[in-house]
């Protein structure tokens, strides 16, 4: 892990950045799956807690590289390993899991914790998500399915019959896909107007192709299980 300081937002502070080589894992305080959270942290080269969820890392008997928030839920810093980089930021603009992301980098942010339990936890993951997709990618896990954030086009691996769901997290314009059950051809997706969930790959790869010029992020929903083809 490389610490260097980097110069956030305006309306955030100056603070140390955290750089990750590989996947970083991001724990919050909502529902996490034990079994979940230990099969995903021998493949990350990070672990950060958000606020509480550096005391989830720790019950889970991990040990996390940082804990990031504003610590109104944490009950004792002084619990967290010598190790463990406590970054308290106490600007209430952002959201915990929000904070953890402009304040580390890394080439995919797997995170979980962050949806069920409360409906307003998860909008809110949803909307860190939309800001943040156009310089990163970041793939919010649960117990049934992951949704990895997407500026642009992309082709991916998921195998034949599998289910693919397209949710836009601003307004997007597709100009075509390959291996899609219903193409997206010309179809403009946006929240409260068309979305396209309950897709399918008829095709081992699918590839799905926005139109030109500025697009809005988009989210591509699979089942859980197809992490490796994300990782």
């Amino acid at each position: 892990m490389e610490v260097q300081v980097s110069v956030q937002g305006a309306r955030t502070p100056t603070h140390r950045s955290l750089r990750f080589d590989g996947p970083l894992l991001v724990v919050g305080g909502g529902r996490v799956e034990r079994d979940l959270l230990l099969a995903l942290a021998p493949r990350c080269a990070g672990l950060v807690g958000a606020d509480i969820g550096g005391e989830v890392l720790l019950d889970a008997g991990l040990a996390p590289d940082a804990v990031i928030g504003d610590m109104d839920s944490v009950a004792d810093p002084g619990r967290f390993p010598a190790q463990t980089e406590v970054i308290a930021l106490a600007e209430q603009d952002t959201t915990d899991f929000e904070k953890c992301l402009y304040s580390t980098q890394a080439p995919i942010t797997l995170a979980i914790g962050m949806t069920g339990g409360r409906l307003d936890h998860t909008l809110a993951a949803l909307h860190a998500v939309a800001r943040h997709a156009h310089r990163r990618r970041i793939v919010l896990i649960d117990e049934h399915d992951l949704a990895l954030g997407v500026s642009g086009s992309m082709a991916l691996a998921v195998g034949t019959g599998a289910r693919v769901s397209i949710y836009p997290l601003g307004r997007t314009e597709f100009a075509g896909s390959k291996g899609l059950l219903y193409p997206l051809d010309g179809l403009v997706m946006e929240q409260g107007k068309a979305i396209g969930t309950s897709n399918a790959a008829v095709a081992d790869t699918i590839e799905i192709t926005v139109a030109p010029g500025p697009q809005g992020p988009w989210l591509l929903i699979l089942d859980r299980g197809l992490i490796d083809a994300i990782l």
